[in-house]
């Protein structure tokens, strides 16, 4: 489980399937109010507190972002607290948050790279399982490669992930990041474009 800051009353965490397979929870677990879900926010948001101090109480809402293979992403944003007639309202303790939760799932296969020579490997070893070859992109450090429409037989799939958790890591920023504050090195077609250009 990791966390990050987004905003004074932003944050995101990213979940692994092993998070969540610890807990006892499934995916589509996620949006369902059973008391496991809620033991899984309580952790996250005690992990925010400690390590961000990131407090909440009252309102909050909570988008997750399935993301496949990887795992998910969790964007938790504060509400105002405070009543109608303006006075703060008071929480029970067993009560201190309000949870409205959308989940949005992604058919993008999302990895991070340290070294482009990483990235370069990893390219030459999944390129005979692609007919499209997603988008690269420069990030923070990182190479950034976003495969998407990827149709494989789950055998195929999980080979495909696994050769990319050999030289990668997946990552939970999203798309809309990369496109908007990521610089693009390959637009189209990039695994069969690096292959072609690098060996």
């Amino acid at each position: 489980m990791r966390v990050e800051r987004l905003g004074q009353d932003k944050i995101r965490i990213f979940l692994t399937f092993d998070d969540l397979t610890e807990r006892g929870i499934e995916k589509e677990d996620m949006w369902r109010d059973i008391p496991k879900v809620h033991e899984l926010f309580n952790d996250m948001m005690e992990q925010a507190y400690h390590e961000l101090g990131f407090e909440v109480s009252g309102p909050v809402a909570v988008e997750v972002f399935a993301l496949p293979a990887q795992g998910m992403v969790v964007i938790v944003t504060r509400g105002k607290t405070g009543s109608k007639d303006g006075k703060e309202e008071e929480f029970e303790d067993e009560d201190v948050y309000e949870l409205e939760v959308t989940l949005e799932e992604s058919d993008l296969i999302m990895y991070a790279f340290r070294d482009f020579e990483h990235m370069v490997e990893a390219a030459h070893r999944i390129n005979a399982l692609l007919t499209n070859g997603g988008a690269a992109y420069f990030y923070q450090g990182k190479y950034h490669l976003v495969l998407e429409e990827v149709d494989l037989d789950q055998e195929r799939y999980h080979k495909l992930i696994a050769i990319l958790s050999e030289y990668g890591e997946a990552t939970p920023i999203t798309i809309y990041v990369l496109e908007e504050y990521g610089k693009v090195i390959v637009a189209d077609d990039a695994v069969k474009e690096i292959c072609r250009h690098f060996t």
